[in-house]
């Protein structure tokens, strides 16, 4: 176990050292400009409007259910699969999830960085409190619990430190990008090391594995509308990462406590 700790600490050495080297990234123009234009019922950029309602759908039922929910032990309530010292990360990634339905939904119909700050917030809610489950999933809950709201803080304080910087001209995304994909390299590494103490893992690599997937369409949002002619690359990757987000939930009724009967 030490030694999976020493490797996420040099991974996050390299990585922090490596985006203090390549200097302020900025915002890329062509962010604004998505494969699939098409208006329908008035909606702009329609399909990629219109996916998120997947976002809101699986945000909705994840934190009607994690609110609800009041165990008095691991086994032995709604949620099975699921750690109560956990709850509040639960409840603030569907959180996330939900409000980034509306959030990405305001920036597709009128895209700009007002609206991106909309989209990405509670994007930057959603990845910190995920972050924050799946640590004290694999290690000691009370280690996810205590992360999570300083991650949260951290996730914050990435994207407004973004628009502050994009507002004067000189965009920085350098804590952005850290605090969207960083988790997403130590947390495989963590899971495959440590496991969790609820089995099966599955649902954990699978919402991994979708957000992967969703990012690979998002890369080939031009390909992929060319090539089906009906739904863009972009519209696809809201698509993934809410199924993604719902195998997770998935797996919060269905995991059990390791080595529970």
């Amino acid at each position: 176990m030490r030694s999976t700790y020493t490797v996420a600490a040099i991974s996050v050495v390299a990585v922090f050292s490596f985006f203090a080297l390549v200097g302020p990234l900025a915002q890329d123009p062509d962010y604004f400009e998505f494969a699939d234009p098409r208006a329908l019922w008035g909606v702009p950029n329609a399909g990629n409007v219109l996916s998120n309602l997947a976002f809101v759908a699986v945000g909705l039922l994840g934190l009607v259910r994690s609110v609800a929910w009041t165990p008095n032990s691991l086994g032995d309530d709604d949620l099975p699969g699921a750690d109560p010292q956990l709850r509040w990360a639960y409840r603030l990634f569907f959180l996330g999830i939900f409000l980034t339905g509306f959030g990405s939904a305001y920036f597709h119909w009128q895209p700009n960085n007002w609206t991106l700050l909309a989209d990405r917030l509670p994007m930057a809610v959603a990845f910190m409190a995920l972050a924050s489950a799946l640590i004290g999933e694999s290690t000691k809950p009370a280690l996810g619990r205590r992360l999570l709201w300083p991650l949260i803080a951290l996730g914050l304080a990435s994207v407004g430190y973004w628009y502050t910087t994009e507002a004067a001209g000189d965009g920085d995304l350098r804590p952005y990008v850290l605090v969207q994909f960083l988790p997403m390299l130590i947390l495989p590494a963590m899971l495959w090391r440590l496991g969790s103490r609820l089995q099966p893992t599955s649902y954990a690599w699978g919402t991994i594995a979708f957000y992967v997937l969703a990012k690979a369409a998002e890369v080939l949002d031009e390909q992929i509308f060319t090539a089906t002619g009906t739904i863009s690359g972009h519209a696809l990757k809201h698509l993934l990462a809410a199924l993604g987000c719902g195998i997770f939930l998935r797996g919060m009724r269905c995991r059990k406590l390791a080595g529970a009967a």
